[in-house]
């Protein structure tokens, strides 16, 4: 029993993964832009070879230095534990780092520490972003051990910009005492302290650390960078507490999120939420302004919807049939027969919805557009960062203290598949979500007597000698607005899938 206690501390299971399969490609996307992930070794002062990969995106900006957030895994968790911090912090022009740490994964090592060893494998991988010139501020983001292995390298290095801290616990020795509670040893108190104290001095001739060294709270009090902690109330491996001690005697700003489920379930979308928010805040990445519209397509881009390759086509007819019908004010049907559908290309289609003036007025006779400002309103840059894509990827569980669930081994299944076909409640939301921007169109109004006309073409006049740019600029604005709303309402239900073993 001692002895099984006693691996179940520092021999936990391994994980033994193939990257190529349980981590991102080599060359990926996400949110429209390109990544990669570049593998390396590092050697800590133990002489261990630590098997890492570095996220970036797959071009860095000239004099523009990205931040970056070093994941550090549970006990038996491993680099793989990472997939979900790159997809929540890549598209905010963060980096994410992954190890895995010495004795875990693929690293060398026969022994973990939780937090005591590692954190000096924590401190190789600092010096070595510290000598990249392409990564600015450095935050932390760790699970169980991981998160023990945060705070107790933060109290050193106070350079770190902030740190997020999932379950960490307060004191081993007092986990410990916990455990035999929950995993319910009968035997007296002072017998299991006892046992303690012979489990000690066998780890630390086996692992070479002394598990009473293993205290946060010893440690927090001195510890400065922002923070923010987040534990699950139903965690009954590392109860809550822990983090509410830890939170108490915490030096520095602090925050504290408690969410429904254990120690190694999904943390909910909210949580994700507020750590994209949290590093955005503390680690300022810098912003990348979009491209350019050169080419009048771009208006009328639908981005990867490809019809005849498995789509539902009557979606997109409905939908342009919807605004045709809201731009009009007719009580019709909102639904256009497929057959008239396929006998006008979509550009034509677009172009009956709004008034027709805003679109030839918009394009020369050659029909393409040159223009020497950017497209996007402010508005449509708020609205960019609130278009959240769906991904299919492995949740963490990585302080799993005893299986790593990144690897296939938890019942749990990705929620996120990629569905062929819609349901008719999200073809009216989608209806009414494309038809929201054309109240901003200008009305055509009722022929009026002649006088009537020319009154308003010498306004319309004065108004363009003001302001020349202005009216076109508008009408780019909504054109771009449009196109947008048709790509989110018809490509919101595709998702993107890594590859990954049957």
């Amino acid at each position: 029993m001692i002895e099984q206690f006693i691996n179940f501390v520092i021999r936990p299971p391994r994980a033994d993964y193939n990257p190529d399969l349980y981590l991102w490609e080599k060359d990926f996307t996400l949110a429209g832009r390109s990544y990669k992930r570049q593998d390396l070794e590092l050697t800590n002062q133990r002489g261990h070879t630590l098997k890492c990969s570095h996220y970036v995106p797959a071009t860095f900006l000239e004099d523009a230095p990205l931040p970056c957030v070093i994941y550090c895994h549970g006990n038996s968790g491993c680099r793989a534990d990472a997939n979900e911090a790159a997809v929540i912090l890549l598209k905010s022009n963060i980096t994410v780092f992954t190890l895995d740490f010495s004795g875990s994964g693929l690293s060398e090592g026969d022994y973990v520490s939780l937090g005591w060893h590692e954190k000096d494998d924590l401190k190789v991988v600092v010096s070595y972003l510290r000598s990249n010139k392409q990564i600015s501020r450095i935050g932390l983001w760790g699970r169980s051990m991981g998160a023990v292995t945060s705070i107790l390298y933060g109290a050193e290095d106070p350079s770190i910009a902030g740190m997020v801290l999932d379950s960490a616990f307060s004191n081993l020795f007092d986990l410990m005492i916990e455990l035999a509670d929950v995993y319910k040893i009968r035997v007296p108190k002072f017998t299991i302290k006892v046992a303690l104290q012979y489990m000690r001095r066998v780890i630390q001739k086996r692992a070479k650390f002394d598990i009473m060294n293993l205290n946060c709270l010893q440690v927090a009090p001195k510890t400065f960078i922002p923070a923010l902690l987040g534990h699950a109330s139903g965690d009954k491996f590392i109860q809550s507490h822990h983090s509410d001690l830890i939170f108490n005697g915490y030096a520095g700003d602090k925050n504290i999120i408690k969410f429904d489920g254990d120690h190694n379930s999904s943390r909910p979308q909210f949580y994700y939420d507020s750590v994209s928010i949290f590093f955005y805040n503390v680690l300022r990445p810098p912003q990348v302004s979009k491209p350019y519209v050169r080419k009048a397509e771009k208006y009328c881009d639908l981005g990867n919807l490809n019809l005849g390759a498995g789509m539902n086509e009557n979606l997109l007819y409905e939908i342009i049939a919807g605004l045709r019908s809201t731009s009009s004010e007719s009580a019709s049907s909102s639904s256009l027969p497929h057959s008239s559908a396929l006998a006008k290309p979509v550009t034509e289609l677009l172009s009956e919805i709004g008034p027709v003036d805003i679109i030839d007025d918009a394009l020369p006779g050659d029909g393409t557009l040159v223009c020497d400002f950017p497209l996007h309103s402010q508005q449509d840059k708020e609205n960019d960062n609130q278009n959240a894509e769906c991904f299919s990827y492995t949740s963490s569980n990585g302080g799993s203290w005893g299986r790593c669930s990144s690897l296939g081994g938890s019942n749990e299944e990705p929620t996120a598949d990629c569905p062929t076909s819609i349901s008719n409640q999200n073809q009216q939301d989608a209806l009414d979500a494309v038809a929201t921007p054309l109240q901003s169109f200008p009305q055509v109004s009722p022929k009026s007597p002649k006088n009537g006309k020319k009154k308003k073409k010498k306004k319309q006049k004065q108004k363009a000698q003001t302001n020349p740019d202005k009216p076109k600029r508008d009408k780019f604005e909504k054109l771009e607005a449009l196109s947008q709303r048709l790509c989110l309402c018809i490509l919101k239900p595709i998702n993107h899938k890594r590859h990954g073993s049957s």
